[in-house]
């Protein structure tokens, strides 16, 4: 196989999926890229010391370097640096929209008139990944979506599967600030699904599976979208045939592939076949020890797990003034106990905690259009048995890694300033990651 192309460049619907009986609408490798670590400018020291719990004196001033020109200094928040580790009393520098030190309070030494930000009291986390979503298809349109999705912290959204229009690819490549990063699988493939979406490729041969293949490679996709799923019944499915074909095909040309996915038998049978990531759990039953096996062969493999509604009501005040009047209305009336959704739910979740606990990478994703969801997302996976911690590494580092973003997902030297500033901690209370002050994209505040 040839090697994995370098990744290009540079809830109201969810809510609503979730409070519905049954399926939800639609039912529809993580590459470890190495970090590109940029030094530090030359007017700051860093010296990076491991975290302690007593508090630490003010960062060293030195007096006798020369003022840094753009250089910011953040003091005194808790820092979950996103790939599992904490700082309590953390201190970083950003400097030309770049984290370029990273320490404990009073082991960061930056030049004399290094203008400083207060963040004691705060907890700073990294900006969230989405990974599996479907945005407006007017590129104004999906301008308006990125940018909200900015206002909630989330620094990088990928479309999986329904852009056609070339323009749309071409806004990965823009530098609109205030706005998250845009990637995109292009055209997704699957069988014809009369009476469904027509964007995708439908085909029913593995001359047509190859050429859709190669279609959206020459595009330049970040990654190919399978749908392997028959609906309930309604059509026939993408086969393993064809599957594998695709799959082949596409690391053929340097392109990974993810699924979309409903039965355990499709799952398994994908696994043999080299899919790299599945944009859903399992879905139809409880995983058993053979997919476990083969998960551990395939350790680069993600799983999107984007868990259906609990069927429970939930907390939404957090969402008061962020949505208009009437679209709150409407979420809040719909926030009603389902027990029709328990057991679908519940062999997703144990299927999430199963795959977590036997080591398998996890990323987060929405699937849909709602610009807040992955606070949603994030607070069920606790729910289905992952730790705070985790879950945060999953919707930061490792969704990062998972679009190619190798500049961004950890508060460490060398990667993008894309961080939120948070009145508490998640690491407490997941539900913690809605309690926003400030969302820095590229080392500016945006505009909430």
């Amino acid at each position: 196989m040839s090697a994995i192309r370098r990744m290009p460049r540079g809830m109201t619907q969810l809510l609503e999926r979730r409070v519905r009986n049954g399926r939800h609408a639609g039912r529809g490798g993580l590459m470890r890229a190495p970090i590109d670590r940029v030094a530090a400018a030359a007017p700051l020291i860093v010296l990076l010391a491991a975290g302690c719990s007593e508090p630490a004196p003010e960062s060293t001033v030195d007096a006798a370097a020369p003022p840094a020109s753009s250089a910011m200094l953040y003091e005194g928040a808790r820092l979950i640096i996103g790939d599992g580790d904490v700082i309590d009393n953390g201190t970083f520098v950003v400097e030309d929209g770049r984290f370029v030190a990273v320490g404990q309070t009073g082991a960061v030494t930056v030049p004399a008139g290094t203008p400083s930000v207060d963040l004691a009291g705060t907890t700073v986390m990294p900006a969230i990944v989405d990974t599996h979503v479907h945005m407006s298809q007017t590129r104004d349109a999906l301008i308006e979506d990125l940018r909200q999705r900015a206002t909630q912290g989330i620094s990088a959204a990928m479309s999986l599967g329904f852009d056609a229009d070339d323009d749309l690819l071409a806004l990965r490549d823009d530098s609109i600030p205030g706005i998250a990063r845009f990637r995109s699988a292009g055209r997704g493939i699957t069988r014809p699904e009369p009476g469904r979406n027509d964007t995708p490729h439908w085909v029913n041969t593995e001359a047509e599976a190859r050429q859709a293949v190669r279609e959206e490679a020459a595009r330049d996709v970040d990654i190919i979208k399978i749908w392997v799923d028959d609906r309930n019944g309604q059509y026939d499915a993408l086969g393993p045939e064809l599957y594998t074909a695709i799959i082949d095909e596409a690391h053929q040309q340097g392109v990974r592939v993810t699924a979309h996915v409903f039965y355990l038998e499709d799952a398994k049978g994908l696994l043999r076949a080299g899919v790299d990531a599945f944009a859903h759990g399992v879905r139809d039953r409880d995983i058993d020890d053979e997919f476990i096996a083969l998960v551990r062969e395939r350790p680069d493999v993600v799983l999107v797990p984007n868990l259906p509604s609990r069927g429970m009501p939930t907390d939404l005040s957090w969402l008061e003034g962020v949505l208009p009047a009437d679209e709150f209305a409407s979420l809040e009336a719909a926030n009603v106990e389902q027990p029709s959704a328990w057991e679908f739910h519940g062999i997703q979740a144990r299927n999430l905690a199963r795959l977590a606990e036997a080591g398998m990478r996890i990323a987060i994703g929405t699937d849909g259009n709602t610009f807040w969801g992955p606070h949603v997302e994030i607070e069920d996976m606790v729910a289905a048995g992952m730790s705070p911690s985790d879950v945060i590494v999953a919707a930061t580092r490792n969704s990062a890694e998972f679009v190619g973003l190798t500049d961004a997902g950890t508060i460490e030297p060398g990667k993008r300033a894309d961080f939120i500033v948070l009145d508490a901690n998640p690491l407490d209370d997941i539900t913690n990651t809605r309690r926003i002050a400030d969302v820095y994209l590229d080392g500016e505040r945006v505009s909430r």
